[in-house]
């Protein structure tokens, strides 16, 4: 009886253990093929990989170009490939060779040193003309391809604006669970994680590899003969690239120039005043990208991230008083006094007018005049700040297919005046908000836009940081229309009050940005000394900044240049504004 019972123990055992590796079986087989496991491992992908050399010519993910079309992440370069099988055959070597026009021995050497696939003359690939990419085709040498394959860009460049790729196999589950599960995207994926990979980068995933496929035994051996085989993508119209608005060859530049400085945190933004669109942002430190995370890995875009502005901040204030009619020709202001009208022995200038005082940055004009305001318009300072497009994120958004309120920048954030209401009714605080301190936080990009927007007028537009998105074939996928900043507009005769106004800074003799009346070209702007509260061994550290554009008379760039948390007298900011309107003005 007990021999009877174990037996029928056993009997179960044995069947549930059996039925587990038939489920198992039947799961790694049949069931979960193409997403297996909590890796969620193609078994299939894994299986071809183990039996079969390839070249990869083109990974899948979409690429950025510049507003000519240059490559900024990745480009086709026409490649020679060689298959390891043709040290193994006869074929034509002294043909090719002569095609190349380069010795055979040079081709024997490669070839017998290989065991995959190879590019040759890597790791800078030999250069094929498109008559010897012709010639080396037609010639249908098994094992011989001359093709266009994917390559990095040399340099790249706007690395902030344009982010980094990276396998991230949590977020590509978080993002992609269903893409996964279906088995159309692998958990290894890379993906964006910042700037516009990340935001373009439902656009630009991979449908597939184009790729050239060779079957092995386990030696190493050809499986189904010499036959290698090309596969790509059903979708002819993808991998898709993304056309920014920057132009390669202004941003190389701008690059050279922050470096070369020395800029340490800060940057520089550059925008195409008739079209509103991003031609250069520069932003340091510069990005790590194997850890951008880290405290100095540079991840931070701070042209995106709101700053304490100072004195570019009294544009907005002349902007109200002018509106407001508080100016007069026979308007004086006593500017030995500071802004809260106590004696400063420090920064003695006399008595100026408006418009000098605006030249020469007279704190105590700003902030009487702010407080006059307020105490009859006590909104006032963040009205004119909305007028002009500061308080706003000013980044491109609007809707894009199924995507709702798509936004370019979601990075950029809004700018900030007041820290609590109460800060209306103390006219110290005022006098401190009036010259962009106390709560006062804009991003440089906003005041690159409020440049803009007075040099074309007072039309207040979104920042565009992509123009387009096309096909493989270069037709249009989409693109991005401008677009209008909601909210009111400053008045036609302000606009030009302070177009004479940010000219003046430069044009007059004592003005603080009278540095740059050597310049080739007419600028007009405004210039910033924001204290920020911080200091070092050293002393006190401030944000400078100058912010402009030019040609006065006939606006085409506005550039802003900000140089975070730097003691005043060792900033380079007039420095790089300097060299980089010099070279656009060569």
């Amino acid at each position: 009886m007990i021999i009877k019972r174990r037996a029928i123990t056993f009997a179960i055992i044995t069947f549930l253990l059996l039925l587990g590796l038939i489920y198992r079986l039947a799961d790694i087989q049949l069931l979960h093929t193409e997403s297996f496991s909590t890796e969620k491992v193609n078994l299939i992908e894994e299986s071809v990989r183990q039996r079969t050399q390839v070249m990869v010519l083109d990974q899948g993910r979409g690429r950025f170009v510049d507003r000519n079309g240059d490559a900024l992440t990745h480009n086709y370069h026409p490649s020679l490939i060689l298959f390891p099988f043709l040290k193994n055959m006869e074929w034509p070597i002294e043909e090719l060779a002569s095609i190349l026009n380069i010795p055979k021995m040079n081709l024997l050497k490669a070839i017998e040193e290989m065991e995959d696939p190879i590019v040759f003359g890597e790791p800078e690939p030999f250069p094929l003309s498109e008559k010897q990419m012709k010639q080396i085709n037609e010639m249908k040498i098994p094992g011989v391809f001359a093709v266009y394959r994917q390559s990095k860009v040399d340099r790249l460049v706007a690395e902030h604006l344009i982010g980094i790729i990276r396998e991230d196999k949590d977020q590509v589950l978080e993002r992609y669970k269903d893409k996964v599960e279906e088995g159309n995207l692998s958990v290894h994926t890379p993906i964006g994680i910042l700037g516009l990979q990340k935001v373009f980068d439902e656009f630009l995933l991979p449908e597939g590899e184009s790729k050239l496929l060779y079957h092995v035994d386990n030696q190493g051996g050809p499986l189904f003969g010499i036959d290698v085989k090309y596969t790509e993508p059903a979708n002819p119209y993808y991998p898709i690239s993304i056309q920014t608005t920057i132009d390669k060859g202004i941003q190389t530049e701008a690059e050279r120039i922050v470096t070369a400085a020395g800029l340490k945190k800060g940057g520089i933004v550059l925008i195409d005043i008739e079209e509103n669109e991003i031609l250069s942002m520069v932003s340091k430190p510069s990005l790590n990208h194997s850890n951008p995370y880290s405290d100095d890995g540079g991840a931070h875009n701070f042209l995106l991230q709101p700053q304490i502005p100072g004195s570019v901040f009294k544009t907005v204030v002349a902007a109200a008083a002018i509106e407001h009619n508080m100016i007069t020709p026979n308007s004086e202001f006593n500017c030995d006094l500071d802004l809260y009208g106590d004696i400063d022995k420090n920064h003695e200038m006399g008595t100026l007018n408006f418009e000098d005082s605006f030249a020469q940055s007279c704190n105590y004009t700003f902030a009487s005049l702010a407080n006059e305001l307020i105490k009859k318009h006590p909104d006032v300072i963040e009205q004119f700040s909305d007028k002009l497009g500061l308080t706003q994120a000013v980044g491109w958004k609007g809707n894009v297919f199924h995507f709702n309120e798509f936004n370019q920048l979601p990075l950029n954030q809004e700018g900030k005046i007041w820290g609590d209401r109460y800060e209306k009714s103390s006219e110290d605080a005022v006098s401190q908000t009036a010259i962009g301190q106390k709560e006062v936080r804009i991003t440089p990009l906003a005041v690159a836009n409020m440049m803009a927007t007075i040099a074309r007028g007072g039309e207040k537009k979104q920042v565009k940081a992509v123009s387009k998105i096309l096909y493989k074939n270069g037709s249009t996928l989409y693109s991005f229309d401008d677009q209008e900043i909601d909210g009111d507009q400053l008045a036609p005769y302000t606009v030009m009050k302070l177009q004479q106004l940010l000219r003046q800074v430069v044009a007059d003799e004592k003005g603080t940005g009278r540095r740059f009346q050597s310049l080739a070209t007419d600028v007009a702007g405004k210039s910033g000394t924001a204290e920020t509260g911080r200091n070092n061994d050293r002393g006190d550290l401030v944000n400078k900044w100058f912010a402009g554009y030019f040609p006065a008379a006939k606006p085409k760039y506005a550039l802003v240049v900000v140089e975070l948390d730097v003691l005043g007298s060792e900033s380079v900011t007039n420095d790089i504004f300097y060299k980089i309107v010099d070279h656009l003005e060569q």
